[in-house]
């Protein structure tokens, strides 16, 4: 009788203690996607900015540095991405800094960029669009997982595997769908997608802005317009992040085709392959507006 209501005690006791859950919060939605693939089967990682605001010129609130002090782990790609976090989190332990991933192969930005008054300091975050580049985020991630919670070893293990074969895959199939375009001329809203364009051989002939945070110079948009009069069916990319005003401005009376670029993944739900199939929307974007190039 002893032995019973002590095991009833006991089963009672566990009951009642929750389960410890691994806080996870990302700065971004595609950091958020990528995480969840790894985080999949034990926890959902949380994302501080919404979807549809740009990290360029966010400013905290309060309620975001409550969120940020109860996170076990804050994943962020740095203070070239998210200068608003740089502060709060120096005094964070429980951070993975992207942009200091070693063998990543971040991609670099040239002088001239920095001399127009550019805000990501000299490395290019959006490593979001790099295969290569999000390969050994994966990896890092995965392995600062482990570290903070080693009895779901198996699952991220298993997870960092399900991800690298699925992102092999689908880098496969873009590159077969891109192929045919490669010689097609754009124009980008704002200079965020070289490691996608690098990666599939693509033809950016140049972009309005280098940051969203800066307005377009006269001589580039002189520049630009004057191409697009000798140049028939140039497409040019907006974001839905950013008015389309100067782009509809510059590209009246001409041939040009507009399409639109989401590089933070905004009308996509957060749920299992989320991240896959942003690249290949990715991909179908570029396609669309290409298609009626010809």
């Amino acid at each position: 009788m002893k032995f019973f209501r002590l095991a009833t005690f006991t089963l009672l006791f566990c009951m009642s203690v929750p389960v410890w859950a691994l806080n996870v919060l990302t700065s971004v939605k595609p950091i958020q996607m990528i995480s969840y693939e790894l985080m999949a089967g034990v926890d959902e990682p949380d994302v501080l900015l919404a979807a549809n605001t740009s990290p360029h010129d966010y400013a905290l609130r309060p309620s975001d540095v409550k969120r940020i002090r109860q996170a076990d782990l804050v994943i962020w790609f740095g203070e070239g991405l998210e200068p608003f976090l740089a502060k709060v989190l120096s005094q964070q332990s429980g951070r993975l800094t992207i942009s200091q991933i070693k063998d990543a192969h971040f991609r670099h930005f040239s002088a001239s960029h920095e001399d127009d008054g550019h805000h990501h300091g000299n490395t290019d975050p959006h490593f979001w669009l790099g295969i290569e580049q999000v390969r050994e985020v994966a990896k890092a991630i995965s392995a600062r997982l482990i570290q903070l919670d080693p009895n779901h070893t198996t699952q991220y293990q298993t997870n960092l595997t399900r991800f690298l074969a699925q992102l092999t895959e689908t880098d496969n199939q873009i590159q077969t769908q891109l192929a045919a375009y490669q010689q097609s001329p754009y124009y980008v809203f704002h200079d965020a997608y070289e490691y996608f364009e690098s990666h599939y051989h693509l033809n950016n002939i140049g972009h309005f802005t280098v940051s969203p945070d800066r307005k377009p110079g006269a001589k580039t948009l002189i520049d630009i317009r004057t191409t697009l009069q000798k140049q028939p069916g140039v497409c040019i990319f907006s974001e839905p992040q950013f008015l389309p005003s100067v782009i509809t401005s510059v590209t009246r009376g001409t041939s040009a085709r507009i399409g639109v670029l989401d590089p933070l993944a905004t009308d996509i739900p957060l749920a299992k392959g989320s991240y896959f199939h942003f690249l290949s929307s990715l991909s179908q974007s570029y396609i669309s507006c290409f298609k009626s190039q010809k």
